[in-house]
Order: structure tokens, then C-alpha cells, then sequence
């Protein structure tokens, strides 16, 4: 039997087929040279989105043998687009496409294009999508200028267009600015993803979902954090408000490199906790199994203490910022909260620990998503249920006080995925 990702993926391309789609659009699982998705020996286009440091017990730990696997997808006298990149990366990029004898073009910015006096709005927030969304629209041009051209044809017109030396020797060639018709505008605002960028609203809490899971996307995740969270701090008419972080991550990632770009974010509250749905575990669609229980909740109490130890560097190199955080959150006062609330794992089995340890910020690590939503939303969500007799501890000074909670759920998509399970039930649905 193949694992689960190839035998999704055959399944994937069987569906296709057996559904005459008229247009697949595949996307890699890790790196590209190796991925059992790279067996489509003529795409019409191929795209490369912005290099990160991630999964580097297979791909390695540099941007450059990163890239060397990414531009593995390249085909002979295909094109192929990326979106910018950072010089070294960029570089084996360039370098994989003229060992390929792919022509290599570049998402130009998103103003570049030609917009019709239409106002660029994206369904989907924050900065960094408008790199995606130039690189959409490259392949969308591709797509339509070539895919009614036999394989023969295409390939020989990208033969004879790098044979003119337009792009050959290893350059990258600038993608055209396109003239955004009305339709690719209305696509590019009606776009949804869910866990990406996401907002989704309760009784006295906003949660923000956003799956990103390594360096680069989670300070990009930050800083759209921070941006709308101010928005709404805003209309809160000098009401308290909470800023606290739900957090997990999977796989071979480094616990310090990632939470400590989300120490900018000035959390009230930390929390942490496996990807495990409930106790039930009766969505087994949600499960990893290849993951025990008990390696899942080690991992949960070492981001818990990398956390704990990252914070408490920060707020001794910044006081000066986290004052000017309090001044902005008109309740906070972290002092108050000195870990004398009963919370040790002794006394309550659904807490695997508490913060006795500081006095600067109220950390806590649950064994299941459920668990923790129904702590972080103080049972006031209706759409969060648990048993009448789980006994969820009582939550924080901070939570308690607080009018409204701003709640940045990241680290993994299998936690923001289970957390979508419970608050939009109709997202896996559909």
C-alpha cells in the first residue's frame, strides 16, 4: 500500500481524469524533486511561491537546497513562474531552469498591473498575498495564452523563444504586466482559503485562524496580526481586551525559531496543545496516527517551556515596548497573575501544566483543541460543547477581566483545521 499522501494523491488524479476536468492544478506536498505529485511530465505552467525554511530532514536546512528541490518541478521547454525570492535562492532557481532548459519568467509586483482604475482587493488579507496573487495571475495567463496548443507546439515555441536568447544562460525574464480584466479582479476578491488569514467571530472573542507553520509565514502572520487586531481594539470604546495565542506545531520544525516571531504580538496568555480534536476521538479524519499521544503532549509541554523562556528574555531586553503594550490594553497587568490559581496537573487532569513558574504571563497547556477553546472562550461559545463534568479550570485574571479576547490560533494546519471542525462545521463540510 502506498502511504496516505501518495495514495491521496492517486486518488486525486483518478478523479480527474474519471471527471474530464479541464483544468488540475496540483500542488506539492514537500520540496518538488522527489514528490510523488511530480510525475506530470507536460504541465502547461509550473509556479514557485515564496522559499521558507521548512521540512529540512528531507529537503536540508539552507534556502539554496531548499530551492534545488523546489525547482525540481521544472519540465523541458515549460514555463515556469516564480514570485521574488531572496538572492540565494533565486540564484539555484535560475540555475536549475537552464540545466532544465525551462524558460524562467518573474511575477512582477501587483501594481505593476494594469488595473483599470479598479480599486486591488483581495479576498484573502495581508501584504504577503499579493505575491500570490501576481503568481495567480502569471499562471492564469499562461494557462489560457497555450493550453489549447498540442505538447509539440508548446514546446517547440519555448525552444525557439529561448533559442532567440530571450531566456537562456540562466536569466530570469520579467512576466508581463497584464491588463486585470474585470473577471480576474471579481476572482482575485471573491478568493476565499479558509485557515489562511482568517477571521471568524463568538460572543466576546475573535479568533484569528491562520496556518502557518514556519519562520517566514509566521512573522508574516504577526505582523497581519497585529494590524487587525489594533483595527478592532479600536471599536472596543476603551473596553479591556485580551491578546492570547493558541499554539502547536508537528514534524521536525525548531520550536524557538518559530514562536519567537510571534513575541512582537504581545500576548496577555499563551496556550498550548496537541492536535487532538476531543476524547473522544470520533472525527478519526482529524487524527494523525502515525503520532502517538504521548509524543504529541511532550511536544506540547516543550513549546510550552520554550515559550515561557523566550518570553521572559523578551520582556527583560523590551521593556520599553511591552509599556507601551499595556498602555494600548487598558486592563493589563500581568503582575496580578502570580500562578496561585489551583491549576497544578495534580489537581486537574485536563491541564497538563500551569505557570507557577512566572509571574509575567498566564501560559497553560490543554490535552485537546476542545479543551482549550472552551478555556480560552470562558465557556461562553455555544458552538464549543464538552462534558458537564470535564471541569475546565477557571481562567486567568486577564481572560476573566477581559470585555473581548483576540485569539491567534497558528503553528500547524492540523490544529487550525481541527479548530475550524468545532467553530465552522460547515467548512469540512463542504
Amino acid at each position: 500500500m502506498p502511504t496516505y499522501f501518495r495514495f491521496l494523491t492517486i486518488m486525486a488524479f483518478h478523479v480527474f481524469i474519471q471527471e474530464k476536468v479541464d483544468v488540475a492544478i496540483i500542488e506539492v506536498g514537500i520540496g518538488g524533486q522527489y514528490d510523488c505529485t511530480n510525475i506530470v511530465r507536460n504541465p502547461i505552467v509550473c509556479g514557485v511561491t515564496s522559499l521558507g525554511i521548512d521540512h529540512t530532514g528531507m529537503l536540508g536546512d539552507t534556502l539554496d537546497k531548499i530551492a534545488w528541490h523546489k525547482a525540481g518541478i521544472f519540465k523541458p521547454n515549460v514555463p515556469a513562474v516564480s514570485v521574488h525570492q531572496p538572492k540565494d535562492g533565486m540564484e539555484v532557481l535560475k540555475d536549475r531552469a537552464k540545466e532544465i532548459s525551462c524558460p524562467l519568467f518573474l511575477a512582477p509586483n501587483l501594481d505593476a498591473y494594469d488595473w483599470k482604475s479598479r480599486c486591488v482587493e483581495l479576498g484573502i488579507p495581508g501584504v504577503h498575498q499579493q505575491l500570490n496573487a501576481s503568481l495567480a495571475l502569471q499562471l492564469c495567463h499562461f494557462w489560457i495564452k497555450d493550453h489549447k496548443l498540442g505538447i509539440v507546439d508548446r514546446q517547440k515555441f519555448y525552444r525557439d523563444w529561448r533559442g532567440g536568447g530571450d531566456g537562456d544562460g540562466g536569466s530570469v525574464v520579467k512576466g508581463r504586466c497584464l491588463t486585470v480584466s474585470a473577471a480576474m479582479a471579481a476572482g482575485l476578491h471573491k478568493c476565499v482559503w479558509p485557515a489562511r488569514s482568517q477571521k471568524l467571530s463568538g460572543p466576546g472573542i475573535t479568533y484569528y485562524l491562520d496556518g502557518a507553520h514556519t519562520a517566514e509565514s509566521l512573522q508574516l502572520c504577526a505582523d497581519w496580526f497585529n494590524v487587525e487586531t489594533s483595527k478592532e481594539a479600536k471599536s472596543t470604546s476603551g473596553n479591556p481586551f485580551v491578546r492570547v495565542l493558541l499554539f502547536n506545531m508537528t514534524g521536525d520544525r525548531k520550536p524557538e525559531s518559530l514562536l519567537r516571531c510571534l513575541l512582537s504580538c504581545h500576548f496577555d496568555c499563551a496556550i498550548f496543545c496537541p492536535n487532538i480534536l476531543n476524547r473522544s476521538k470520533e472525527n478519526s479524519d482529524l487524527m494523525n496516527l502515525t503520532v502517538t499521544e504521548k509524543s504529541q503532549t511532550q511536544r506540547c509541554e516543550e513549546n510550552r517551556r520554550i515559550w515561557f523562556q523566550l518570553h521572559s528574555e523578551y520582556s527583560q531586553t523590551n521593556a520599553s515596548s511591552l509599556n507601551v503594550s499595556r498602555s494600548l490594553h487598558p486592563f493589563q497587568d500581568h503582575k496580578k497573575f502570580n500562578g496561585s490559581l489551583n491549576l497544578d496537573k495534580s489537581d486537574d487532569p485536563f491541564i497538563l501544566s500551569s505557570n507557577r513558574e512566572t509571574s509575567l504571563m498566564p501560559i497553560f497547556a490543554f490535552n485537546t483543541i476542545l479543551e482549550s477553546l472552551f478555556f480560552v472562550s470562558r465557556g461562553q461559545d455555544p458552538r464549543i460543547k464538552v462534558p458537564s463534568d470535564l471541569g475546565i479550570s477557571t481562567p486567568p485574571p486577564c481572560l476573566q477581566v477581559a470585555h473581548h479576547a483576540q485569539v491567534l490560533c497558528v503553528g500547524s494546519l492540523h490544529l487550525v483545521g481541527g479548530i475550524l471542525s468545532i467553530l465552522d462545521p460547515t467548512v469540512c463540510e463542504s
